[in-house]
């Protein structure tokens, strides 16, 4: 299996030590599922994609941008998830990637007026195929974003909402799926994020730092949700 890591960015100013860059979070969520996977990185924001191959995932990451913006990079993303969409190549995204793919095939993104969604957030999963992956009807995942999609696309199904985050996981037909969480984040990089903030709300992040202590991401499910030959079949 080959998963291509479209990233969309590299935060490289804001990486720990301890992690010398940020995909090797992606390598991470998915050597737990399977240690012979291949990665190839495409760097979209040098206009870099990959080819589309019915056999291989493409992954699509989080960003600084927003999904809405006139940038060139973001337009050619777009352009590439609806050729990819059309061609039934499978997509996966996470936080931005979720966000891009929802805007590229229909649906409206924008900034939240609930501001900074972090730490540790659970999900009511309403779909009968992620329900399979989360049988107690919760999933809980790391985030870090302000930006939600707002109307779904008309062909997405939803997997999984939340009070702070209606459109919080979707999927469109077997060979798209994506989730406004961040499974790759491990509760090390995710303290890190939060004592990264500048000119947040001290509150929130004390709320948000309590809920990494309490509560475990389960990122890893997504992992093997996301790795499946078709995206969500049954375990």
């Amino acid at each position: 299996m080959k998963i291509n890591i479209l990233v969309c960015d590299w935060f490289e100013d804001i990486l720990p030590p301890f992690l010398p860059t940020f995909p090797t979070l992606i390598y991470n969520l998915f050597n737990q599922v399977d240690a012979t996977i291949e990665y190839e990185l495409f760097d979209v924001q040098k206009g870099n994609f990959p080819q589309l191959n019915g056999n291989e995932i493409n992954l699509i990451t989080g960003s600084r941008a927003g999904a809405y913006e006139n940038l060139p990079w973001v337009t050619a993303l777009l352009d590439f998830i609806r050729s990819a969409h059309q061609a039934k190549a499978k997509l996966v995204g996470f936080c931005f990637g979720h966000q891009a793919i929802a805007q590229a095939l229909g649906g409206e993104v924008a900034p939240s007026d609930k501001g900074w969604g972090t730490g540790i957030r659970s999900s009511q999963v309403i779909h009968p195929e992620a329900l399979k992956y989360f049988p107690d009807g919760k999933m809980y995942l790391n985030y870090n974003h302000n930006d939600q999609v707002m109307q779904l696309p008309p062909e997405a199904e939803l997997l999984a909402t939340s009070d702070f985050c209606a459109d919080g996981a979707l999927m469109v037909g077997n060979h798209i799926l994506c989730f406004q969480g961040h499974p790759e984040y491990t509760k090390q990089y995710a303290q890190h994020v939060l004592e990264k903030a500048k000119g947040k709300d001290a509150e929130l992040i004390r709320k948000a730092t309590e809920s990494l202590q309490l509560q475990t991401a389960q990122g890893a499910k997504i992992g093997r949700a996301s790795c499946r030959e078709r995206v969500f079949l049954p375990v």
